[in-house]
């Protein structure tokens, strides 16, 4: 049976607005002093809020807060923006101190919680991986062997020799996670610093938080991709002000939070407006591209793969074309396009009628084919087999997020390996 290696009990994290510790210390010693003269305070601009109005207003960042995560969990937290994910981290790394309660924890912890945590600027690459391990515990000779593995895995080999303050911010994190990702940590904590990193080395962090996870240490993941909170993190905590809404499995409690979103989001459309499109359309000028339901009922920028959604195009034709072609490319969060459509797909003597003048146009999206994701819409129109009168990835677009939803589906709320999903009528056979 794994131990517990961190045990929160009743945490809350308090905030005082408006008093000392809201900037830097210089700026706290010339407020305080311009209040004590009965002045305004001189850091503030034009037309800002004095938050020293705002003297003994709270705020809980943190609300009884009670968690055990067990040795070799992967543990995922999310939540909206302001919901207490980095705050807690920070309480469980022992960078701020809790308000209320207890915090218990068995082991090292190596945090990765801002850009460049623990570096000092003017300290060259090398001389921060030796500092940052000395800070862990490790002695020079545990960093001497870990040396070559961090700065090859970083990709920063070039500037390892040079102060960190001339890294810029990807330089940083490459380097910050490689640190503490190969320290031997007990305890890995990691915020959404990765956002920073490219695409590749991303996938190498996760790559190797997931081998930090198969020698049975802990990782905490605080991220926005729910992808990555799926592939990594096997149990997940739904934060929701300060307190924890839910907690269990990922697949679940992600699909909850993503279709909990729906309530809030804005609808997913496009308006003309002159600054949107580049190029001038001497045929076609869109007017609007937007997601509705069958019966023209504006839909949410999240939508479950049961629904029924049509893509709207709604567009001025200023001069009648008979080889005008009207349609939509749909891409995935990492810009394949995975099919185009236009009004000329069907056989010719269904073509929509198109006029002088404005019309609008609509044809259904294959959700039930497409895997849980990211996905955008781009309005193309064409002169057909002569030139493109919107290139690809210049006209106007929408983006929405789907969400696996058949109740009855293994698959709900969950990504499946690939690009689409199909559901295969399988059989025994003899």
């Amino acid at each position: 049976m794994s131990k517990t290696v961190i045990s929160v009990e009743h945490l809350s994290k308090r905030y005082e607005l408006g008093v000392i510790g809201a900037s830097t210390l210089q700026r706290d010693l010339k407020r305080w002093w311009a209040r004590v003269r009965g002045r305004p305070d001189p850091t503030l601009k034009i037309g800002q809020e004095d938050l020293a109005k705002l003297k003994g207003e709270y705020i809980w960042a943190l609300n009884d807060i009670n968690l055990e995560v067990k040795q070799g969990d992967t543990l995922g937290i999310i939540g909206r923006n302001g919901a207490g994910k980095s705050t807690l981290l920070k309480v469980l790394s022992r960078v701020t101190a809790p308000t209320k309660g207890k915090v218990k924890v068995k082991g090292r912890i190596t945090s990765l919680l801002e850009v460049g945590t623990g570096f000092h600027p003017e300290l060259t690459g090398r001389e921060n991986v030796y500092l940052n391990g000395a800070i862990f515990g490790m002695t020079r000779a545990e960093v001497d062997r870990k040396l070559e593995e961090i700065v090859d895995f970083s990709g920063v080999e070039k500037y390892i020799d040079t102060p960190v303050k001339r890294y810029s911010s990807g330089m940083y994190v490459r380097l910050a996670f490689a640190v503490a990702a190969h320290l031997d940590p007990e305890i890995l904590i990691v915020d959404e610093v990765l956002a920073v990193g490219d695409l590749q080395f991303q996938k190498k962090c996760l790559g190797r938080m997931n081998d930090v996870a198969q020698e049975g240490r802990t990782v905490l993941f605080v991220s926005h991709s729910m992808d990555s909170v799926r592939k990594l993190c096997s149990r997940c905590i739904l934060l929701d002000e300060g307190r924890i809404d839910q907690i269990g499995d990922s697949d679940r409690i992600i699909a909850t939070y993503i279709k909990g979103a729906t309530d809030n989001e804005s609808i997913s459309h496009w308006y003309h407006k002159p600054e949107d499109i580049r190029l001038d359309h001497k045929e076609f000028k869109p007017l609007e591209l937007s997601l509705q339901s069958e019966d023209g009922t504006p839909v949410s920028s999240t939508v479950g793969s049961s629904e029924k959604v049509w893509v709207k195009i709604v567009g001025e034709i200023t001069e009648l074309h008979p080889n005008l072609v009207i349609g939509f490319n749909l891409y995935n969060s990492n810009r394949t396009l995975l099919f185009g459509s236009a009004q000329l797909d069907v056989i010719e003597s269904k073509w929509p009628k198109l006029e002088q003048g404005v019309n609008s146009l609509r044809a259904p999206l294959p959700l039930g084919l497409l895997n849980a994701g990211t996905y955008r819409v781009e309005l193309v129109s064409a002169l057909h087999q002569m030139f493109w009168v919107i290139a690809p990835g210049e006209g106007p677009a929408v983006t929405f997020d789907l969400v696996i939803d058949y109740t009855d589906s293994p698959y709900s709320g969950y990504k499946k390996d690939g690009l689409i999903i199909l559901t295969l009528p399988w059989e025994s056979v003899k």
